[in-house]
């Protein structure tokens, strides 16, 4: 007997013979190791089982939902085989076991777990139970993952009415093997006393946990190490509307959901494309890391492309490619989901039973021609795209004007009919007209862009956006893929725009009521990585799209030009934020004379906020925060005045007054330990960190004649690392010290503060993170970093570097090491920029390097981008001169060979 479900297998007895297994199980002789001999069979049979599975798959890589089908048919028969070895010679009471989720289904990655129900008519006997647990037993030895339940019918009946996932598993269970009648009893009357009359409540129960999930997930389906399995556009969202499908309108098969009307039959085959796909990938997940993994990390990735045979293209490697497909079978499935669930409504509420009300409660003043339905945006016929291709994109104009819902009518009807948005479209002025309208809509520019590009509509209108549609950037520091990274920076914008993140961003939200041209914003916001994945400077090559585009969307000249301007530089200010000493007048110097002028510099401040915001979750921190405005008040100064008005005396005294205020100090012991640190220190540090660093201090010149370093480890939730602030006579090599017994302890330090008081004393502060990317929460941890820089500097020799190669995800990454050695990005001291994969031991083999050379570190900026480190020092000789042509080449070559040691070598 062979499941109708496996009819479809192809040559079967080389997945398994079960008769010959059988023959040699019921051949084996009585004793007590009679179960082990079995289980050595049965293994065996798994084994070369799953090997046919993967021998196929490797021949045909894209066969996914084959080898899924193959794989359950294997398990279906070790589950059979198994039930007959321990039952055989007994006689005993009927038992049902039945398949649940996907074993139900007949679908099986390769590890797979096996979810099985024992169903017996009442509750089971002492007999019954023997075997029962005799079976698993024997699955267990042959290390399968077995998720089990022991059920009688009514047993089942309670639990399903309360429990929706027990409710769920049965609604795909499958009988495997046993007792016809169990089952059949079982399911007639699950259909009649669990599901009928309940399809509104299981529908609400499947859409709240999806949500629930995709919140878990990263609730987005462009995350960049998606979860094949659960991550949102993946295989369970399909499984969820074949579910509701099944117990809303009984299918048996997802093709069925077109013969019920939630799928036009063009639509299904989206969705078996998409299932498709997914198997296969989730497959080859399974069969690269030998277990059961559903998350597609940066290690695998690269993996799978080749595996399913993805070549390079010029400017896009194997895996991007690989990737942007991943990302657009997940957003068919998003496309699929709002058409089922907005199709499901529909049914749904002709019956009364409506599970998303419509979002509006007026009737707009103007349609256009379109109509309303039930509260939502429709067409009044079939052809009305047809007729006039430019009503695609008033249908989001008007949806966006009047926060309106789109009808699942008019949603399917865009879709098919993006493809008539062509150049004549495009240069309409009337659409481009109604395209600005969406992008600079203040309300909800986001969720309707995001419409828009689901349906295809924005990509075809924009074909440069197109290009971007999907595409993944292969590194750990974007969170998501380059369209929807735009996207949530226009929500961003707009939300700014709006005062909701008044709290998190005062200043931008303050310099967005005084730009000239807000459309100019938003055009810069959408375009600055637009011309991703070209090859070559995006920010050049998006500079020529924009002067373009610019004037196709109706900007005028000047506002092409800032544009232009914007994307070509949106980079600018968090590098120089971020990678120079904002204490040195040449890095403001250098800055305004790139920017040149106060309303560029708005653009700019606000255009670099939004894009780090959509970046990821944490990529903004307080500290990035700080030396953009540091940044933005000296060159807005400059720029405005066209000299110093408050020079860095006047803000270098007004940080001292806050600090003093803040600390209730006397008079005289502030100004004593205000005049002890330099004018950087003021500029550059937070003020919770001047106020830290003051207690420090004073705490530790309370204990005359203790020559021992004082060093402090403390959280900084701003950043989610921990701070690390030492406090000790200065000396030669002493942040190379502290960066060594930082590594030794396996901190990885992400930023760095170097000072120097006018008394000859080091006052350094930075940031770390462990080995896992978190702060350290436990005090007892914290000490041993403590410990660790206490001994490295009171040691008689200097310590030696500790080994620490690349590790963890950014293993997958290759970074090229790269020394720039800039001799005019500062007037006292010369400027050295190293690009590196990081590690943590990165920084204290460059600090080595440098202390090796013979010179001195004045500052230190230390920028990590996911997988690459950005360190900037800047040096002066040992007589505190300029380094001379003759250093140069000798410092290159040790910087090299530190950065090396954790790049190029340890990918080779």
């Amino acid at each position: 007997m062979t499941s109708s479900k496996f009819e479809n297998v192809p040559d079967r007895r080389a997945i398994i013979d079960r008769r010959g297994i059988a023959d040699a199980l019921s051949a084996l002789p009585e004793g007590e190791d009679r179960n082990g001999f079995a289980a050595k069979i049965l293994r065996g049979a798994l084994e070369q089982g799953r090997a046919e599975v993967a021998r196929r798959l490797a021949i045909d890589p894209d066969r996914g939902r084959a080898a899924a089908r193959a794989t359950a048919y294997l398990h279906d028969q070790i589950v059979r085989l198994t039930y007959d070895f321990v039952a055989a010679g007994g006689d005993i009471e009927p038992i049902a076991i039945v398949g649940l989720g996907g074993t139900g289904r007949g679908e099986m990655a390769p590890f797979s777990d096996l979810d099985l129900m024992f169903l017996t008519f009442a509750k089971p006997t002492a007999r019954q139970t023997a075997v029962i647990e005799a079976m698993l037993h024997l699955l267990w030895d042959l290390k399968l993952k077995v998720g089990h339940s022991v059920r009688s019918i009514g047993d089942l009946m309670t639990l399903a009415k309360s429990d929706m996932t027990v409710r769920t598993a049965f609604l795909e269970a499958r009988l495997i093997w046993g007792e016809q009648a169990i089952f059949d009893q079982a399911m007639q009357r699950f259909r009649s006393k669990i599901v009928s009359g309940t399809a509104a409540e299981f529908v609400s129960s499947k859409l709240a946990e999806r949500d629930e999930r995709h919140v878990r997930m990263g609730d987005t389906r462009y995350v960049v190490e998606p979860n094949v399995k659960d991550g949102k556009g993946g295989l369970r969202d399909l499984h969820t509307l074949y579910w509701i499908g099944k117990y809303v309108h009984g299918v048996e098969e997802p093709s069925d959901l077109v013969r019920v009307g939630l799928f036009t039959a063009a639509e299904f085959k989206k969705f078996e494309r998409a299932e498709r796909f997914f198997w296969a990938v989730r497959c080859h997940l399974h069969l690269a890391a030998g277990r059961a993994e559903e998350r597609l990390g940066f290690d695998r990735q690269k993996q799978i492309a080749e595996v399913m045979r993805y070549a390079d293209r010029p400017g896009k490697s194997a895996v991007e490619r690989f990737m942007q497909f991943y990302f657009l079978n997940a957003k068919t499935v998003g496309d699929l989901t709002g058409i089922f669930l907005a199709q499901l409504d529909e049914q749904m509420g002709k019956k009364g039973f409506r599970f998303a009300l419509p979002t509006i409660r007026r009737r707009p003043k103007r349609l256009s021609g379109f109509v309303l339905d039930r509260g939502r945006l429709s067409i009044p016929n079939d052809d009305f795209f047809a007729e006039d291709p430019v009503r695609l994109l008033e249908l989001y104009a008007l949806a966006a004007r009047e926060g309106l819902e789109i009808h699942p009518a008019a949603m399917r009807a865009a879709a098919r009919d993006a493809k008539l948005i062509d150049e004549k479209v495009r240069k309409d002025a009337r659409a481009n007209e109604l395209f600005l309208e969406v992008l600079t809509c203040v309300k909800s520019p986001e969720l309707v862009l995001r419409w828009m590009n689901e349906a295809g509509v924005f990509g075809r209108f924009v074909p440069d956006f197109g290009r971007v549609v999907a595409q993944m950037q292969f590194d750990m520091y974007h969170h998501y893929t380059v369209d929807e990274h735009s996207i949530r920076a226009i929500g961003l914008l707009a939300a700014i725009e709006r005062g909701e993140l008044q709290k998190d961003h005062p200043l931008s939200t303050a310099l967005f009521k005084q730009i000239g041209s807000r459309r100019t914003l938003y055009v810069a916001v959408l375009l600055h990585d637009i011309a991703k994945g070209r090859g070559g400077d995006h920010s050049v090559i998006g500079e020529q799209v924009a002067l373009k585009l610019c004037p196709r969307f109706g900007l005028d000249p000047a506002e092409t030009e800032t544009v232009a301007w914007l994307v070509r530089h949106h980079l600018l200010m968090s590098a120089t934020a971020f990678k120079r000493d904002l204490a040195d007048p040449k890095t403001v110097e250098d800055f305004i004379r790139q920017v040149q002028s106060p309303e560029r510099l708005r653009f700019l401040l606000i255009l670099t906020v939004v894009d780090i915001r959509a970046v990821g979750p944490t990529v903004w921190n307080e500290w990035k925060r700080a030396l953009l405005r540091t940044l933005f008040d000296a060159a807005e100064e400059r720029l405005r005045l066209g000299h110093k008005q408050r020079g860095r005396s006047e803000l270098v005294e007004e940080r001292q007054r806050e600090l003093a205020s803040a600390l209730g100090w006397k008079a005289s012991a502030a100004r004593a330990h205000a005049r002890r640190l330099p004018d950087s220190y003021w500029l550059a540090e937070p003020p919770q960190w001047q106020v830290a660093n003051a207690k420090q201090v004073a705490a530790a010149e309370a204990h005359i004649g203790d020559a021992t370093p004082n060093v402090v480890a403390e959280d900084d939730p701003e950043s989610g690392s921990t701070r690390i602030s030492v406090f000790t006579p200065d000396r030669e090599g002493l942040f190379y010290r502290i960066c060594a017994g930082l590594a030794s302890a396996g901190a990885n330090i992400i930023d760095a503060r170097i000072h120097t008081t006018r008394d000859g004393m080091a006052l350094d502060n930075l940031l770390v993170k462990d080995g896992q990317g978190r702060a350290y929460s436990d005090r007892r941890l914290k000490n041993r970093l403590v410990r660790s820089v206490e001994n490295a500097l009171t040691s008689e020799i200097e310590p030696p570097l500790p080994h620490a190669p690349g590790h963890g995800k950014a293993a997958a990454f290759r970074v090229a090491s790269s020394v720039a050695i800039a001799e005019r990005a500062s007037t006292r001291t010369t400027v050295v920029e190293v690009n590196a994969r990081d590690r943590p031991a990165l920084l204290a083999g460059l600090a080595g390097a440098i202390h090796g050379c013979g010179h001195i570190i004045h500052s230190a900026h230390i920028a990590t981008y996911g997988e690459r480190a950005v360190d900037v020092f800047y040096l002066t000789r040992s007589d505190g001169q300029k380094l001379q042509p003759d250093d140069i080449e000798p410092l290159r070559s040790a910087l090299l060979a530190a950065a090396r040691e954790t790049s190029e070598a340890a990918a080779a």
